[in-house]
């Protein structure tokens, strides 16, 4: 399947998924005022997303080949701490479940991308309502689907732009676009095991990619 044909079936999912989302958080909004802010004692929050990632690609060193980053489904999870009027501090975590393509002579290497990062939010106007920005530092773990193979850790981070509509007192509808740089230490081997050796060899200073969220936010 082409690029074009996978980022069309992968934009279709997710529309469907976008559309749902709303759908469900929506229902409620009819009983209260679409225009309610958390309130001064109401600034952390917790916020479950869905959304999908595109983009990013590596060298392997034994072939000099690009292998692509698989497009697909992620889900995240953040708990934001308020600080005051206008930023949070934020826990984020994220996984995606994604290969490398495009390997000559090999099949797609499948692995699951952990994100653990920590930063923050500041919203332009007041917590709760309108744009705001994010960004955050940590680190992300590769873990590969075969067996006997170890997982890698690098260092990496994010950060963002998104859009924040309040539906409720202490519900809310988040959306995000969020960059990921994943620093790969310039070579080195990946997904080694002690029978199996290593499934990729790749060079490079950095991996990026994008990654587009919908949530849910409560606030507490």
């Amino acid at each position: 399947m082409n690029t074009a044909a996978r980022f069309g079936d992968h934009f279709q999912k997710m529309s469907w998924s976008l559309a749902l989302l709303v759908l469900f958080v929506s229902l409620p909004a009819q009983f209260v005022s679409a225009q309610s802010t958390p309130s001064a004692n109401s600034e952390s929050s917790v916020t479950l997303y869905g959304g999908g990632r595109f983009g990013g690609s590596v060298t392997d060193s034994m072939s000099n080949s690009s292998p692509d980053l698989k497009n697909g489904s992620s889900f995240a999870l953040a708990v934001d701490i308020g600080l005051d009027r206008n930023r949070q501090l934020e826990v984020f975590y994220s996984q995606q479940d994604t290969a490398l393509t495009h390997i000559p002579s090999s099949q797609p290497i499948g692995f699951t991308l952990h994100n653990y990062q920590i930063g923050g939010t500041a919203f332009i106007d007041e917590i709760g309502s309108g744009v705001y920005v994010m960004g955050g530092i940590g680190g992300t773990t590769a873990q590969p689907k075969g067996r006997g193979l170890n997982s890698g850790t690098f260092f990496s981070g994010n950060l963002g732009l998104g859009w924040m509509v309040p539906l409720a007192k202490h519900v809310g509808l988040r959306f995000e676009a969020r960059g990921y740089g994943i620093a790969l230490n310039g070579s080195g081997s990946l997904f080694c095991g002690g029978t199996t050796g290593c499934t990729a060899a790749v060079k490079g200073k950095g991996l990026f990619y994008g990654e587009a969220l919908a949530g849910i936010a409560v606030w507490f």
